[in-house]
């Protein structure tokens, strides 16, 4: 982040700053486990488990460790509910904040001013919300024989996009795959989280859609999330070490 605390722009950033680790674990102390092995990590993830397990304690320490922190939420209701749980999650003073982009139009739009008051009321950055597209478990096949969507998959991705875009979200969760397709259509201020990324010597496991990091970057990637290739390696230090060696 710049010294006003907006973040700068992803091309400024080394590359290793640019990956988020998700903090996939249940408590509190289990966190701080991997804060202290891990010193070397700038940007991590905070999901549902972990956030409702600690609430705001993991975010505070994270900050008092000065991380950037991405909280993922994935938030998905009626419009007044989507505003008022947005506008307490920006509290926290965040980076990136995610709502499901298919809560509609309304609620996103609401979102969307609802972390701008917040930012007004606290006097401190805007947290930048984030829509999720279609989550990267999910295939062509699950899209339209699961949900019901007559559409191609890329089709589905590009259209959630949008309508984010359209309706003031600062960027969007994806897969690396439909990057540079969205890369194109929304510009290049807007904000591309992938996460399903996998390097080559990696198992792919549930994600369904993924790349690896360097083709990630490559497709129009802003901000890259990898997990298990780091937190399930027999030396999670040497894998970072190594993902960020292979980054060019």
């Amino acid at each position: 982040m710049t010294n006003n605390g907006l973040v700068q722009p992803t091309w400024l950033e080394k590359k290793e700053h640019r990956i988020i680790v998700p903090l996939d674990v249940s408590t509190f102390t289990e966190a701080v486990a991997w804060l202290d092995r891990l010193p070397q990590v700038r940007f991590w993830k905070v999901g549902l488990e972990l956030f409702v397990s600690t609430g705001g304690d993991i975010v505070g320490e994270l900050q008092k460790r000065e991380k950037r922190i991405f909280l993922d939420l994935k938030f998905h209701d009626i419009p007044n509910t989507m505003a008022g749980a947005c506008r307490a999650a920006a509290r926290y003073g965040v980076d990136l904040l995610t709502v499901h982009a298919t809560a509609g139009r309304r609620a996103l739009q609401a979102a969307t001013e609802a972390v701008e008051s917040a930012a007004i009321t606290s006097q401190t950055p805007a947290t930048k919300l984030l829509g999720v597209t279609l989550l990267t478990s999910v295939n062509s096949r699950d899209l339209a024989f699961d949900l019901k969507v007559p559409v191609e998959l890329s089709e589905y991705v590009l259209q959630m996009a949008v309508l984010s875009w359209e309706s003031g979200l600062a960027g969007v969760v994806c897969s690396a795959k439909e990057a540079a397709h969205l890369r194109r259509v929304c510009g290049n201020d807007f904000i591309l989280v992938c996460p399903g990324i996998r390097p080559a010597w990696a198992e792919r496991r549930d994600q369904q859609r993924a790349m690896t990091p360097t083709e990630a970057f490559a497709a129009g990637a802003d901000y890259l999330v990898i997990g298990r290739p780091i937190t399930e390696a027999k030396n999670p230090e040497d894998a970072w070490q190594r993902i960020c060696a292979e980054i060019p």
